[in-house]
């Protein structure tokens, strides 16, 4: 079974250190190896900037800012490389490099591996890798045929995967290096190369984007929003947009913002198959994690929002966990904004509706509480995606 030689290594960290690459790599339930083999390279101190492996799920959770609904995903893998590219950026950072610099340069590659183990594996054996630059989202996603290799060798096909991933989305060939596969294996890739516009915005040179048609010009003040992570969008949210536009008499925007308070910024094939379900209804793509940093981008907006987000409105963890700045933030918000459209939904088999919610009396009033005769339709993001999960196997 072929698999990279050291010389290869040596030519794969030359070529990286030509483009001016700056690699954060992470591992997670296979593949360290790929880390070895580039940080044992002579040069490759020019190239790597860190290696983690986090193998309990407690510790993939902790670079993630919470559980995942599978472990061994193309969603995990790919959120682990904007992990890694993101340590990247702050490690070059920290160095001396300059922001815009080091955010060019920074490359995030993940693999996360369902391997060979003691006892034989209900699913499939497989191994994903992710990279992440700020020119494209790279994924590639290999199931192997089950108990056919030693786990070594499986270890060292993961390891050969993320090395050859990672030299194609430099932009350079992984000389020598190849992925030494069986009969009926196949390697499914997707790449997801955005407009520049969004690039930018990943890369923090922009605040907000027209996700449909890839402009940066911004949005108009006093429109009417509906900020989500829409992970997916649902029936629920789309009754929620119309009797909101029959609310505030005027048509609706979505609103996704890419970076979060405590999680990794959304990636381009994210971004891509959440646009995609707008079907041509306006979408902005934004920085504003927070209602506060929304204001900012929509001045005198009115906000649609599910009872949840209502409630987390006045939280201190959503500003750094200072009560202080909370408060400053709930009176920013009650001020600037020109309301709040704050809509109910169930909660183990009970209505909550959204005038019980216990905030500050600033919110309450500048907020229009949708009533459960006006709107119910218990369904929710979370349901549906692990029902999702639960269909693919994954």
């Amino acid at each position: 079974m072929s698999h990279p030689s050291a010389s290869s290594s040596e030519r794969l960290v030359a070529a990286l250190a030509d483009v001016g690459a700056r690699v954060a790599l992470v591992s997670s339930g296979g593949g360290a190896e790929a880390i070895s083999r580039l940080v044992s390279t002579p040069g490759a101190s020019e190239v790597v900037l860190e290696g983690v492996v986090p193998y309990a799920r407690a510790a993939v959770d902790g670079l993630l800012g919470g559980p995942q609904e599978s472990y061994c995903s193309a969603r995990t893998a790919r959120r682990l490389a904007v992990a890694a590219w993101e340590r990247a950026v702050r490690l070059e950072e920290a160095s001396g490099t300059e922001s815009v610099e080091a955010r060019r340069r920074a490359v995030g590659a993940a693999v996360t591996a369902g391997l060979r183990t003691t006892r034989p594996r209900r699913g499939d054996h497989r191994a994903i890798v992710a990279v992440q630059s700020r020119g494209a989202t790279r994924l590639a996603e290999l199931v192997l045929e089950k108990e056919a290799r030693s786990r070594g060798d499986e270890e060292r096909l993961a390891a050969d995967l993320l090395l050859v991933e990672l030299a194609a989305s430099c932009g350079v060939a992984a000389a020598g290096a190849e992925v030494p596969l069986r009969a009926g294996e196949a390697i499914s890739r997707d790449v997801a190369e955005p407009p520049e516009a969004w690039r930018e915005l990943f890369t923090g040179e922009r605040s907000v984007v027209d996700a449909g048609v890839g402009s940066a010009v911004g949005p108009a003040a006093g429109g009417l929003v509906f900020p989500g992570s829409f992970d997916p969008l649902h029936e629920g949210h789309l009754l929620m947009a119309r009797i909101a536009e029959e609310i505030a008499e005027r048509p609706l925007a979505y609103e996704i913002s890419i970076a979060n308070v405590d999680k990794p910024t959304l990636d381009y094939v994210e971004m891509r198959d959440r646009a995609a379900q707008f079907a041509g209804s306006p979408l902005w793509f934004t920085r504003a994690a927070t209602f506060v940093d929304k204001l900012a981008i929509f001045p005198q907006a009115t906000f649609v929002m599910g009872a949840d987000t209502f409630a987390r409105l006045p939280e201190p963890r959503y500003y750094g966990g200072s009560r202080t700045t909370a408060t400053r933030a709930v009176k920013l918000i009650a001020s600037k904004a020109a309301g709040l459209i704050v809509f109910g939904r169930a909660r183990d088999g009970v209505f909550e509706e959204a005038a019980a919610i216990d905030v500050p009396k600033a919110l309450r009033d500048v907020a229009y509480f949708v009533s459960q005769r006006e709107f119910r339709l218990d369904v929710s993001s979370t349901q549906l995606r692990r029902r999702a999960v639960a269909g693919s196997g994954a």
